[in-house]
């Protein structure tokens, strides 16, 4: 239920919004079909609609009308169960940059920035409207921590909060959590 709850929060929060922090600049010659797939999110600045939630992953794919369907699921270890929330996103401008609206409830939308990635499309550095969203996205479940410490400190350069940072669960789940799925 907790990502039900993102609808709301975008509601009260973003309100259609679609801007970007000021020194966030979108990745140009974006590529939609090679960021398509399953991304497993390493950290993020915490909210109430992810908040307790281990094991989350954004799976993107096409969607008919040229959109892309966002599907983020998440554990939830206190309510002993899987919380998932479909959404839609579309560009903001061109499709080359990597600047969308995401919207999980009606019509109200806020901003998904990716402002970094790695020339593989291996990982992803992502921001919302302003600096309180932040996500560090992976294709693997973890990241070598060298490397994570480094987009750490890049992103505390920036100006988002790292102290307010946590990292993301992705150990084994027994298969009593993965059956409750």
């Amino acid at each position: 239920m907790k990502f039900l709850l993102l609808g709301i929060v975008l509601l009260l929060t973003a309100c259609g919004g679609t801007g970007k922090p000021d020194n966030i600049i979108p990745v140009q010659s974006f590529d939609a079909q090679r960021y398509l797939g399953t991304w497993y999110e390493v950290a993020r600045l915490d909210h109430r609609f992810e908040q307790g939630l281990s094991h989350v992953t954004a799976e993107y794919s096409l969607r008919d009308d040229g959109g892309i369907k966002v599907v983020n699921k998440g554990y939830s270890q206190k309510e002993s169960k899987w919380d998932t929330a479909e959404g839609k996103a579309y560009f903001v401008h061109d499709q080359n940059i990597a600047h969308l609206k995401v919207s999980f409830w009606g019509p109200f939308y806020s901003s998904y920035i990716v402002f970094e990635l790695d020339k593989d499309y291996q990982y992803a550095l992502v921001s919302g409207e302003n600096k309180d969203y932040f996500w560090i996205l992976s294709r693997q479940p973890t990241m070598d921590p060298a490397l994570l410490d480094k987009l750490i400190e890049k992103v505390g350069s920036l100006g988002f909060d790292t102290k307010k940072l946590i990292k993301v669960d992705h150990t084994i789940i027994t298969n009593q959590q993965i059956s409750s799925h």
